[in-house]
């Protein structure tokens, strides 16, 4: 566990990220009083994922390239003028 005030996480966040990858978990403290915790996310790939890997899983109809009914896009942009 690492311990850090907030100054000095601003000044040096992305040294003390590198150190996340190594299990460790990081305090943020203000006034030397713990406020948040800072943790790496379990299951980061270490390579890029496959282009195409979806292919086949789902198929998009026709429709979903026609227009918008009126009603539907008047309800974002409001009524045409």
């Amino acid at each position: 566990m690492i311990r850090l005030n907030i100054h000095e996480a601003k000044t040096h966040l992305s040294r003390y990220l590198n150190k996340l990858t190594k299990g460790k978990t990081i305090i943020l403290c203000r006034h030397n009083e713990p406020i948040a915790e800072i943790r790496a996310l379990p299951g980061l790939q270490d390579k890029p994922r496959r282009l195409g890997g979806a292919k086949g899983v789902m198929k998009i109809p026709a429709s979903f390239f026609e227009p918008l009914p009126k009603d539907f896009l008047e309800a974002f942009t409001g009524p045409d003028r």
